[in-house]
């Protein structure tokens, strides 16, 4: 994915002609979003799912697991979803299951994208050994399959809970950014705004904080979205085949606890159907996001403007 030219970052010019890219990313992030009704659909269902995760207990008062209602009951305006077989009510389940399930995306999502960034700079601007080192290693776990690498990893540590899957997550989910990572450095590099900078004797370290992660700010966000898909569903699929502690509050384990108890068969749709359509909304939440980051990276992809300023259909 190259750095976005023209219109999206400002490109003021170096005294020898060069080029020092800058990204306001903030603002062309905005804009993007505003322009993009699927972004801005996915901008919306995230900041539902963020106020459900933040204020829970104001939009279905009580405790998840409390078991104070009759079993098997279907929705009814005092239990919108219904109850469980255990006589929970499943709208509190689904409410507080959001924070959990927001959590491991976002730490996942986050800490592999640190990861990445560490591994996939280091190799792109460290020619020589470094690279040809770092760039096996996020081989090596490019071609192990990521899935069944998680499901023994995780059994192996079945009683860590949300902890024990977010590293999980991260070990298995950072190679594919760290690749990208490496490919947008070198193209990056030899870039005269670089050259002089090494030229004036600044600090690796710097140079990279400095001058190459700002231009890399969009392709960032690109992989911490894209990490936080993966994780929302790798960590359900754990949780659901009953990996990690199923006795924590999160859609996983709903659909766990739904599973064993056959609600499908037993008339309790919606023991299942909730979790997985919150599962479904918010990975659908981060993804369409991406899409506002995509037309930032890629001018390309931004629509064509007519003359009243409308995006062509």
């Amino acid at each position: 994915m190259s750095v976005a030219p023209s219109s999206a970052p400002e490109i003021p010019a170096d005294g020898e002609g060069g080029f020092r890219l800058r990204f306001p990313v903030l603002g062309n992030l905005g804009r993007a979003i505003l322009a993009n009704r699927k972004a801005m659909a996915g901008a919306i269902l995230l900041a539902i799912f963020v106020v459900m995760a933040l204020v829970p207990g104001l939009i279905a008062p009580g405790t998840p697991g409390a078991e104070l209602y009759p079993p098997g009951q279907g929705a009814s305006l005092e239990h919108l979803l219904g109850t469980t077989s255990y006589g929970q009510d499943i709208f509190t389940q689904f409410i507080w299951g959001a924070r959990a399930s927001l959590i491991i995306a976002v730490l996942a999502g986050l800490l592999s994208t640190i990861l990445s960034a560490l591994i996939g700079v280091a190799a792109g601007y460290l020619p020589g050994v470094p690279d040809g080192i770092l760039s096996l290693i996020t081989d090596v776990f490019l071609v192990i399959p990521a899935f069944p690498l998680v499901v023994v990893i995780a059994a192996y540590s079945k009683t860590g809970g949300n902890a024990t899957i977010i590293a999980v997550l991260v070990v298995t989910g950072w190679a594919y950014g760290a690749r990208q990572l490496r490919a947008q450095v070198l193209s990056l590099r030899n870039r005269d705004f670089l050259v002089a900078a090494r030229l004036q004797g600044e600090r690796t370290f710097r140079i990279i904080v400095s001058e190459i992660l700002p231009n890399m700010t969009s392709l960032l966000v690109a992989n911490f979205l894209g990490a936080s898909v993966y994780a929302i569903l790798t960590a359900a699929g754990l949780q659901f085949i009953g990996l990690g502690n199923v006795n924590t509050d999160s859609w996983g384990t709903m659909l766990y606890w739904a599973q064993n108890n056959e609600a499908l068969q037993a008339g309790l749709p919606l023991w299942a159907i909730a979790p997985g359509l919150g599962i479904a909304l918010l990975g659908g939440a981060f993804a369409l996001l991406n899409y506002a980051f995509d037309e930032i990276s890629n001018p390309a992809l931004r629509p064509a403007r007519g003359r009243g300023g409308r995006s062509d259909p």
